[in-house]
């Protein structure tokens, strides 16, 4: 796949270097109101936890590949806290 067709969608990008399949789950215009969408709380979930830093709230970084460090800081202190476990008082 060449270069330019990778960046024009971005679950092709994701299963060429990443070997990950994206479902790109569309909502319906005829529904009005909440409707539910099928995974959509685990993207919400993993949003809420990265922005729990508080340098992610804002995006104070220039650079993507410095906003890229940030956010995979943030997931290795959330692995780190979940593997270490509760602290003893």
């Amino acid at each position: 796949m060449g270069r330019r067709r990778l960046h024009r969608h971005p679950h092709h990008l994701a299963l060429a270097v990443l070997h990950l399949a994206v479902t790109v789950i569309k909502r319906t215009d005829d529904i009005t109101g909440f409707v539910v969408l099928p995974r959509r709380w685990c993207v919400e979930r993993s949003f809420a936890w990265l922005l729990r830093s508080r340098r992610l709230v804002r995006d104070y970084e220039r650079r993507p590949d410095s906003s890229e460090a940030m956010i995979r800081w943030s997931m290795t202190m959330l692995m780190i806290r979940r593997l270490a476990g509760p602290r003893q008082a």
